[in-house]
């Protein structure tokens, strides 16, 4: 009897009911026409800053699903070089960075392109270039060559959550799945992100790195969707939100039957958050280009500018003196003296805190 989907006799030929869903996807669609015509409204400048500020969550959430905590400047540094726009914070490159950023940036920005094995090889080869995961040598830029069991619980206690199919039928499953996510088809292109994600996933075909490749799948369809190569709406950070409902979905999906509508609903469930939840990012971008256009003539020094769109980005920790001196490489007298300036200005107030951890936020603006 079979334990998993891809064992059952009619794999990959999967089903659904589509009344099951049919208000939900129409909603989702309809909040994603208001979303994109929002964007619309922006400008071009202001239209990058908000593409600029979803990529970064994207990159940082579906790394984080996977455990991997990026430094966010690192990112935000990374994406705006790629994209040509002005950017502040760590120049420092980070090759792991790199490589999820080259790996989104590729499958939303070039979403109308074919995929292909080689592509997602070399999808695969950015992610792992040093030929590890952690500590462990992998197959990179390949198809798995052993078996691949999701597993949880320590050494003597492990679970075994899925085992994908074997490493010998590969080349017919992914020949299988590339050209159906190549045709054109009469489906929903919202539809058709929840199937690729499930179907990517259950063949499950690298070493590692399997879940970052189906998200960025997912957001490649959606920029399709969309009818743009920017991204306005983060799935990832929805799915991290819901990370164990997202394991249990998936693990539930892939040991039931070929009929994956519950699948379906929670994706159009995520789904829906995220665009809902974009808004957010948006009102953030106007607020910054509100707080520039009212206080750029109060500016100094580049340090001061520097430094105030890191605090508007969400600058982590307190700000204090001995902070803005690092980061801006400058003494501890001159960091103080143009927080102080600033102050003057009401631009920066002292925290409540005051004493010994005197540090500095940003006026409400």
């Amino acid at each position: 009897m079979a334990t998993y989907i891809h064992q059952l006799k009619n794999w990959p030929h999967l089903q659904w009911n589509e009344q099951a869903f049919i208000s939900l996807l129409s909603e989702v669609s309809k909040l994603q026409g208001k979303v994109m015509g929002k964007v619309e409204l922006l400008g071009f400048q202001l239209k990058d800053e908000a593409n600029l500020e979803t990529l970064i969550q994207d990159v940082l959430q579906t790394s984080e699903i996977e455990g991997e905590i990026l430094n966010p400047e690192l990112v935000r540094s990374s994406i705006a070089t790629r994209l040509g726009l002005e950017h502040s914070g760590l120049e420092n490159t980070n090759r792991n960075v790199e490589g999820i950023v080259e790996l989104m940036l590729d499958a939303t920005q070039n979403s109308n392109k074919n995929l292909t094995g080689e592509r997602l090889f070399g999808w695969h080869g950015a992610l792992f270039p040093t030929g590890r995961s952690g500590l462990y040598k992998i197959e990179v830029g390949q198809w798995r060559t052993g078996a691949m069991q999701v597993v949880s619980g320590g050494m003597g206690k492990e679970t075994i959550h899925y085992e994908a199919p074997n490493a010998t039928v590969l080349i017919t499953e992914m020949n299988q799945f590339i050209t159906w996510f190549n045709e054109e088809q009469p489906l929903d292109l919202l539809l058709k992100a929840a199937i690729a994600h499930l179907w990517f996933l259950t063949i499950h075909p690298f070493d590692d790195g399997n879940g970052r490749i189906a998200r960025a799948l997912t957001d490649m369809l959606l920029s399709k969707a969309d009818g743009v190569n920017q991204r306005f709406y983060s799935m990832s950070t929805e799915i991290n939100k819901q990370k164990k409902r997202y394991y249990t979905i998936l693990e539930r999906t892939q040991k039931g039957d070929l009929e994956i509508t519950n699948w379906i609903i929670w994706f159009l469930e995520c789904l829906k958050n995220s665009i809902i939840h974009s808004s957010a990012i948006v009102d953030k971008v106007v607020k910054k280009h509100q707080f520039w256009a009212n206080n750029t003539h109060l500016i100094s020094n580049e340090r001061q500018q520097k430094m105030l769109n890191i605090l508007l980005d969400n600058f982590e920790g307190n700000l204090n003196s001995s902070k803005w001196a690092k980061i801006t490489k400058t003494s501890p007298d001159t960091a103080l003296r143009d927080i102080t300036d600033l102050v003057n200005k009401g631009i920066l107030i002292k925290a409540e805190s005051g004493g010994r951890s005197t540090h500095y936020v940003l006026n409400d603006y």
